[in-house]
């Protein structure tokens, strides 16, 4: 993992968000230019800061590093989509997904 994923998936998570760096700077109880500094290369954020991103976009550590997972965000809005589904419906979505995989 490099400086570079760290910045570059911050980033993507807070378009993804919706979100200016002034306003999650501000969220996260930091001055207007924190997400800035650590967007431009300034600085990275302190473990306590990293997890406190984590948590305000809905993310664990594990699938912000996941590299393999473009938008970690759309994958736990979709989980949680799919935890409310009853299992018919989701053994249906189950197969129309494999049948995705196979193409």
């Amino acid at each position: 993992m490099t400086p570079d994923f760290i910045r570059e998936r911050i980033t993507a998570l807070r378009m993804r968000l919706g979100v200016s760096e002034y306003k999650m700077s501000y969220d996260l109880g930091h001055s207007r230019g924190y997400i800035n500094n650590i967007t431009s290369g300034k600085t990275l954020p302190s473990m306590i800061e990293f997890l406190g991103i984590c948590d305000y976009c809905g993310i664990t550590p594990a699938e912000f590093f996941n590299e393999k997972i473009s938008d970690p965000i759309l994958i736990n809005e979709t989980r949680s989509l799919l935890e409310q589904l009853p299992d018919g419906d989701l053994l249906f979505i189950n197969q129309l997904a494999e049948r995705f995989m196979d193409h």
